[in-house]
């Protein structure tokens, strides 16, 4: 009895240790209509069939963060299991007046600025949670800013490996050089989430990226 005993606790022990091990919390971070959730649905829709959440020209349509479990991600006869977590945009400063200029009826855009800034705090208490990071950022705006080097620099101070993807390359105002040199000790991607363009050279580092988890 005593050794049954024994033996279920040890079992439930190596269970709990080994449990989900082979499943890497991806998260997804950025600016505010950078393609956050835009590439993950791509991602999610390509290996699930499913959508993670949905997208808008409105800022902040993802005001909370969003789960997609065991998305099993294949890469030239190579395999990476993926909890992708689609997270808020990261914004200093978010004014409800922002989305009127987008005909949001004054009520409804109070509401939603309320839920997009606990929406950001949610964000980054998430970030102790993540294995890896994709930051995604618009490859036609200034990199350079308050709130990317924030989230740069929460990402430094939890040492997690990170992947900038410089998104939108379909643009003609896309420039993809300026992000990798304000971020230069990083590997940057040129992507279009919209379009599907690059994502073989994505999958490529993230791949690379995640065996260092």
């Amino acid at each position: 009895m005593v050794i049954k005993i024994f033996g279920d606790y040890f079992k439930r022990i190596f269970s709990n240790l080994f449990k989900g091990k082979g499943d890497i919390k991806l998260g997804f971070y950025g600016p505010p209509n950078a393609g956050k959730t835009s590439l993950a649905n791509r991602i999610c829709k390509d290996f699930t069939g499913e959508e993670i959440g949905s997208v808008s020209k409105v800022p902040h349509e993802t005001r909370s963060v969003q789960f997609k479990e065991k998305v099993e991600i294949k890469h030239k006869g190579k395999t990476m299991m993926f909890k992708m977590i689609d997270t808020p945009g990261i914004a200093t400063k978010i004014d409800y007046e922002e989305f009127l200029k987008y005909k949001v009826k004054k009520n409804v855009a109070k509401t939603r600025a309320k839920e997009a800034t606990q929406g950001v705090i949610e964000s980054i208490k998430w970030l102790d949670d993540m294995d890896v990071v994709v930051i995604v950022l618009d490859s036609t705006k200034n990199p350079y800013n308050q709130v990317n080097i924030t989230i740069i620099g929460n990402l430094v101070a939890r040492k997690i490996p990170v992947l900038i993807v410089a998104n939108k390359i379909d643009l003609k105002k896309a420039d993809v050089k300026k992000i990798e040199s304000a971020f230069p000790e990083y590997e940057t991607v040129g992507i279009s989430a919209k379009k599907g363009d690059n994502l073989e050279e994505f999958y490529e580092s993230l791949f690379k990226l995640s065996k260092k988890v």
